[in-house]
């Protein structure tokens, strides 16, 4: 599967699923690379920036009512919204 920027935002939903609906950065990263690290290396120019696409997914699903992200001891947990 050849992931696009616009995948992104599949990719976090997917992930904090997987992680029982909430997770931190690192978590959420890890989950990623764990499912699509084949994916993401033959994607051309998104290996290099699909961290920092995944915020950026993170920002819209937060624009559209889907996530929230808290604070836990100065680390951010984002978390879907039911």
């Amino acid at each position: 599967m050849l992931i696009r920027k616009q995948d992104m935002t599949i990719l976090v939903s997917d992930a904090l699923e997987s992680l029982g609906g909430k997770g931190t950065i690192v978590e959420v990263a890890a989950e990623i690379w764990k499912h699509h690290k084949d994916d993401l290396e033959a994607s051309g120019e998104i290996f290099y920036t699909w961290q920092y696409e995944m915020r950026w997914a993170r920002h819209r699903l937060s624009e559209a009512g889907k996530l929230k992200t808290k604070s836990k001891n100065r680390e951010s947990v984002w978390e879907l919204v039911n």
